[in-house]
């Protein structure tokens, strides 16, 4: 999906919502468990209660390998499920030396068709610039995550005053464009998305940690939209796991709704 279709689906929908599909068979409706793919059904009947109300679809790649093979053929099946103009992005976390990235690049871009993958960028140019090399796809850099940990190292101070994830938004912006990367930054940090926008102000940012993590909608659009949005805000557990009954995807589509309503008072605020 090109950039310019993405911001046309943000203005159409009047959204920027990203659902993040973090799908553990412990956590879904027991009477699922009866079915052929539990996973996928569950998936599927989100998707059908949400897709008019988001914009991207998020698998945490995790929840699905540690199922083995059976895992990988239930999110393919989904992958599959979602309309084509929806963006949907590979939550792996890859990242490696070149020649392995190259290998990740393709098990996610190209043969399992995801718009997008998320990649770690510790290990330098050559673990992202494989991810830039097919076309209409994207590469989500991590920047500055929501998780306590994160602060181990994003925040240590390196080279003329700048915090580490400063360096890296720095450094990696030069290894594609805003027509192929894209950051995550977690919602927890609102505040410096200001900072952030100054080194790349034009970039979509994927801002996890809505709701259940303690981000603020309202706060990540203050210091984080820009004239194109530039946003994609992810909600998982909020959304997904609303409900445990046979109603759980209209509970889902009610939260869902939530959301959307508040985006598109902000679009509307902002004048997209």
């Amino acid at each position: 999906m090109t950039k310019k279709e993405l911001i046309n689906q943000i203005k159409k929908k009047k959204s920027f919502l990203c659902i993040g599909l973090d799908t553990d068979i412990k956590k879904i409706p027991p009477h699922l468990l009866e079915l052929e793919d539990p996973v996928f059904e569950f998936n599927k009947q989100i998707i059908d209660a949400t897709k008019d109300l988001c914009v991207a679809y998020k698998p945490n790649i995790a929840f699905y390998e540690s199922m083995g093979v059976n895992g990988w053929i239930s999110l393919q099946k989904t992958l599959d499920y979602i309309p084509n103009d929806i963006f949907t992005i590979a939550d792996a976390k890859r990242g490696d030396i070149g020649n392995t990235s190259t290998m990740y690049a393709k098990a996610f871009l190209e043969n399992m068709n995801f718009d997008s993958v998320t990649v770690t960028p510790y290990m330098g140019a050559d673990s992202v610039t494989p991810f830039l090399e097919f076309k209409n796809k994207w590469a989500i850099v991590l920047a500055l995550t929501s998780n306590k940990g994160g602060l181990d190292f994003q925040k240590i101070e390196c080279k003329k005053g700048r915090q580490l994830f400063e360096q890296v938004l720095e450094t990696s912006k030069q290894w594609g464009t805003d027509e192929n990367m894209m950051y995550v930054v977690g919602a927890t940090r609102a505040v410096e998305l200001l900072e952030i926008r100054s080194i790349v102000p034009d970039h979509f940012l994927l801002v996890p940690g809505i709701g259940s993590q303690g981000g603020i909608l309202k706060d990540v659009a203050k210091y984080g939209l820009n004239t194109d949005c530039g946003l994609l805000v992810n909600s998982s557990r909020g959304i997904i796991y609303s409900g445990n009954d046979i109603n759980f995807a209209s509970k889902a589509k009610v939260e869902a709704k939530k959301l959307q309503q508040e985006m598109a008072v902000i679009l509307s605020e902002a004048g997209l």
